[in-house]
Order: structure tokens, then C-alpha cells, then sequence
């Protein structure tokens, strides 16, 4: 979906005119967060109870027969550099009054649910005086965890599925809109070929875990389970307790579960994923993702296998 600032500022009735107000810096929306940033004792933890929030998911329950083909939710931007894949976990701080009213809104009417996209700035013309961006690879999130702050909160999400937004319904005080579900092509006559590339995967994703188990990597890395927390995850019932439209055949889920930073990851290496997983987010077939995912794999044991050698050089 594409727009202009020439729509902002209550000029028209299009619900995108204060999109413009999303600055993509980290001041707002963060990821990247350190334990020492926000001390515990400031932290109050808020576990996601199946049973106690209204519309709230069960891991374990049965799934709704209900099948819609969209969904009216909030929307969260972010920049080309946070693109965000199923199964995919990831940790924000919310602090702004804007934000906090979207995490209220997607735990109490919304089933704990709301979208992560890109808001990419584009060129429509040379002579064009007003910005203009594409809405792109929106992601349904899951709120798994929130923890409260001193300002704002730590909330916890899993990506579950890939939308596209069809249409912006509002912008005050959080952007909304409608969203239909994105799912890969059906190939049955692959069936054969799909359940052997699923296999490797899940052999190499688990023997590349291994590996970083072993690799001593800085206090800052990411977790070195998170390759199998991802792998675990899509393995798992789907979580959402909405229509089935939305929720991504286990195949595709496991398609995605590779495209995770490992241990000791360069900001090259890091730079690489995020580029694996636009082409991800992109395709329309499970086992051309599938071939992805494994060379990402191997090339990450590869890497890892090469630290591990230099740190048993350093241990000597």
C-alpha cells in the first residue's frame, strides 16, 4: 500500500495523514534493549494468562472454525532494518502514550494480537515535494509477555503469520487498519520433497544449536536457544484462538524458523539475515523457502564451527 504526506494532517479523510508522527528511531521503539538500561527492581512482570484476559488464546485449545478473511487491528511501524518473520521472537519498549494505548487496546479487545510492519520511505517522482511510503511486510503478532516499567513497558512478542494491510482505518492515537492473511501456495504433488527438507532443516537447526551451546559469546548476544525456541514454537498448536485463514500451515511456520540470529553474530553477518528474511517474507513457496533456510543454516555452522575453533586457540 502506498501513501504520501500529502493526505496528513486532517487534510483528508484517508485515516494514513498522521503516519509522519512515527519517527523510525530507537528513541521510541526499541529492540535492542540491555538489561542494565531498565534495572529489575523497577520491573513488574506481567505473565499473559490463557484464562484471565477477555478473548485471550490457549496454547493448547482447540481451534476456532471460524474463518474470516480480514482482521481490523492496531498497526506498529517500524524501518526496513526491523523486518519481523514468523515464528520470530522479539522484545519492544513502549513508552509513549500512543503506544502504551495500542498495547492496551491489543490485550483487552484484540486477543492479544496486532501487527508489526515496515513503513518503507520510497520515490514516486522526481518532482514530488511530500514523502512517500510503502507499507510492507506486515507480520500478526502474538503478545507473549509484558513487563511493566517505572516508563512504559517491556512487551514480548512472537511473530505469527504474514498479513498485508488492505486498507488504514485510523490514526489517532495508534494507526489500525484491515489485514488479510498472506500464506504460500499449495503444492501437493511436493508433498515427498516438502517432508524430507523439513527433515533436514530440523536436523541441521538442532546441530547448529548444539554448536552454540559450546561458543562462549558475549553477555549481549542474543540467546543461543532462540533457533530452537523458534523451531519449538512452530512445531507447536498454533497459539491464536481466531480464525483459522490467519494461522500459517506447520510447514510454512517451519520454513521461517531458521532466519534467527545465532551467537556471536558480526553486524555483517546480522546485516545478511535481514536481507534472508526480506527474500523470505517474499515468497510464495515453502520449499523454495525451505532451500533458503538451509543454506542460511549451513553457512551459520560454518561460522560458528570457525569461532569455535579460534576460542579453543584462545583457551590453550
Amino acid at each position: 500500500m502506498l501513501f504520501s504526506t500529502a493526505e496528513l494532517n486532517g487534510e483528508s479523510l484517508n485515516p494514513i495523514t498522521a503516519i509522519h508522527i512515527f519517527p523510525m528511531t530507537s528513541t521510541l521503539i526499541s529492540s535492542n534493549l540491555s538489561s542494565s538500561f531498565f534495572p529489575t527492581q523497577n520491573i513488574h512482570r506481567i505473565r499473559i494468562p490463557t484464562t484471565s484476559i477477555p478473548g485471550s488464546f490457549n496454547i493448547r485449545a482447540r481451534r476456532s472454525k471460524i474463518v474470516a478473511k480480514s482482521l481490523d487491528l492496531p498497526l506498529l511501524p517500524f524501518s526496513m532494518s526491523e523486518v519481523l518473520v514468523p515464528t520470530e521472537s522479539k522484545t519492544l519498549h513502549l513508552y509513549e502514550a500512543r503506544y502504551l494505548a495500542l498495547l492496551e487496546e491489543s490485550m483487552k479487545r484484540k486477543k492479544n494480537m496486532f501487527v508489526h510492519f515496515i513503513l518503507d520511505p520510497i520515490s514516486i517522482s522526481e518532482t514530488a515535494t511530500e514523502a512517500s511510503f510503502a507499507a510492507r511486510y506486515g507480520c500478526l503478532v502474538l503478545i507473549e509477555n509484558v513487563e511493566r516499567l517505572d516508563v512504559g513497558a517491556l512487551v514480548s512478542i512472537r511473530g505469527a503469520g504474514r498479513v498485508k494491510i488492505s486498507r488504514f482505518l485510523g490514526a489517532d492515537p495508534y494507526l489500525s487498519g484491515e489485514v488479510r492473511p498472506i500464506q504460500d501456495r499449495m503444492n501437493y504433488e511436493s508433498s515427498n520433497e516438502l517432508t524430507s527438507k523439513i527433515s533436514q532443516l530440523k536436523e541441521s537447526i538442532k546441530n547448529l544449536n548444539s554448536l552454540e551451546i559450546k561458543l562462549k559469546a558475549p553477555a549481549d548476544s542474543p540467546l543461543q536457544t532462540r533457533l530452537i525456541n523458534s523451531l519449538n514454537w512452530a512445531e507447536d498448536e498454533p497459539p491464536v484462538d481466531f480464525d483459522e485463514s490467519f494461522v500459517p500451515s506447520l510447514q510454512e511456520r517451519l520454513s521461517f524458523s531458521a532466519f534467527q540470529p545465532v551467537s556471536g553474530s558480526t553486524k555483517s553477518e546480522l546485516s545478511r539475515l535481514q536481507q534472508e528474511k526480506i527474500k523470505a517474507m517474499d515468497m510464495k513457496d515453502t520449499i523454495e523457502r525451505l532451500e533458503l533456510s538451509m543454506g542460511l543454516i549451513k553457512e551459520n555452522i560454518s561460522s560458528i564451527a570457525a569461532k569455535l575453533a579460534i576460542q579453543s586457540l584462545d583457551i590453550r
